[in-house]
């Protein structure tokens, strides 16, 4: 049974940073490309950032772009989403995703498998 796990939200100040980490288990690991989605309260969800399976391709939304960084561990079945500047825009409940196919992608329908999702909410 896959499982994703998310860890490390919480309540920032803005400017502040924070490193999510999602726990990967139940699939092969090294195969999957993953993600990062959110979604704020009454707005649809969104792609933040994505990686490939071998780290050396990541793939970012324009609102992130130059503040988060997406990387992976395979070794420990790892994936981290460290986020510098937080803004209050930011505020929404983080996903981990899995996505079994070729590439790296932002669409949401691409992801096979999603974690419960960890709230991060940035004060202004």
């Amino acid at each position: 049974q896959v499982q994703l796990v998310e860890s490390g939200g919480g309540l920032v100040q803005a400017g502040d940073s924070l490193k999510l980490s999602c726990a990967a288990s139940g699939l092969t690991f090294s195969t999957y490309a993953m993600g990062w989605f959110r979604q704020a309260p009454g707005k649809e969800r969104e792609f933040v950032a994505a990686i490939g399976w071998s780290g050396g391709n990541a793939y970012y939304a324009d609102s992130v772009k130059g503040r988060f960084t997406i990387s992976r561990d395979n070794a420990k079945n790892m994936v981290y989403l460290q986020m510098n500047s937080l803004k209050p825009e930011d505020t929404a409940v983080y996903y981990c995703a899995a996505d079994d196919t070729l590439g790296v992608h932002t669409t949401i329908r691409q992801y096979d498998y999603w974690g419960q999702g960890t709230q991060v909410t940035v004060s202004s």
